[in-house]
């Protein structure tokens, strides 16, 4: 079992660090944003920590090319003594065009090649590394000498089933995604997951490290509306509408859609119905979240306890990491 943190500040992230060692946490998952960086945010976390894996659920692999990346990963699994998972995404097609400056276009075909390409360049020797492909071309001859390294776990974040087939065929597993049930993640993502491993033919029981948004407060209301709240801001998202006709709730997030166009933040909460909470998150008092987080069980190989942070200040998203890891900590 581990906890991811989205949001706060940075500071928020290494305390979350420090705290889930403690109370025997498997790991901690940091994330990136317009205004957060994974690799920086992930170095903090590990000169904090001695034993706990740190991952990133996700840093992104558009915007940085394969060789930076490459980089950034290796110096962090050096200071983290070979802690790290690098968990990569790309992020919708919107936000790689209007954030990044890049073609959107075959996300899940770019990450089947930068991955293979990330561990050539960790394992490179005094030959260097030659790549002409797609999307990435390197021509690199060292001008001195480099040691080659063991690859770093890589796991890759997918959605829609073709971007989890990438993760089946290129990586060492998937990021799960905070709204991800029961139901998709059975009938979808793990036959997805298979595909992809069987094209490459790779073991088909690739590892899922999976988000299940966990609100907890002494005020259970206070704890559902905040989970509510990071259903609503997900669902908005177009790209996530597969699943959200896989179970029915289409009528919810077209209501949940109008309040956003409306800027109704409590209307968007509003609009999300029991049957969506229930599926997709823990929330309550300490005592109900134990209750509910049996119903997640088995489902994925790392439970990631991923806390709600839309609408929230960043004393608000460290009391809600505290009150998860109190409730679940050893």
């Amino acid at each position: 079992m581990g906890v991811a943190v989205h949001g706060g500040t940075l500071a928020t992230a290494v305390r979350a660090a420090q705290r889930a060692q403690e109370r025997g946490f498997e790991s901690v998952w940091t994330t990136e944003f317009y205004d957060r960086s994974a690799t920086v945010s992930l170095a903090a976390m590990a000169v904090a920590t001695s034993t706990i894996t740190l991952g990133s659920g996700i840093a992104y692999a558009v915007g940085r090319s394969p060789l930076v990346l490459a980089a950034e990963a290796r110096d962090l699994a050096e200071l983290s003594g070979d802690r790290l998972i690098l968990g990569l995404g790309t992020g919708t097609r919107t936000m790689q065009r209007d954030w990044h400056g890049i073609d959107g276009a075959s996300p899940a075909p770019r990450m089947e090649e930068t991955v293979p390409l990330l561990r050539r360049i960790w394992g490179m020797d005094a030959a260097g590394v030659q790549h002409e492909g797609r999307f990435h071309r390197m021509a690199l001859q060292p001008t001195a000498e480099v040691a080659p390294r063991a690859p770093i776990p890589v796991y890759l974040a997918g959605f829609n089933a073709r971007m989890v087939q990438a993760a089946g065929a290129v990586a060492d597993g998937l990021v799960g995604h905070p709204i991800f049930t029961r139901r998709y993640v059975t009938e979808v993502v793990r036959p997805a997951l298979a595909a992809g491993a069987a094209r490459t033919g790779r073991d088909p029981q690739v590892p899922i490290a999976g988000y299940v948004i966990t609100s907890v407060a002494q005020d259970g209301e206070r704890a559902r509306r905040d989970a509510a709240a990071q259903i609503a801001f997900y669902t908005v998202v177009r790209t996530y509408s597969p699943l959200v006709e896989l179970e029915g709730f289409a009528a919810e997030v077209a209501r949940i859609r109008d309040a956003w166009k409306a800027r109704d933040h409590a209307g968007m909460i509003d609009a999300v119905s029991p049957a969506m909470l229930e599926r997709m998150a823990v929330a309550g008092t300490p005592d109900e979240a134990r209750d509910q987080l049996p119903a997640f069980h088995g489902l994925y190989d790392r439970l990631l306890c991923y806390i709600p942070s839309y609408g929230l200040a960043a004393g608000e998203i460290a009391d809600r990491v505290d009150a998860a890891l109190d409730t679940f900590g050893a």
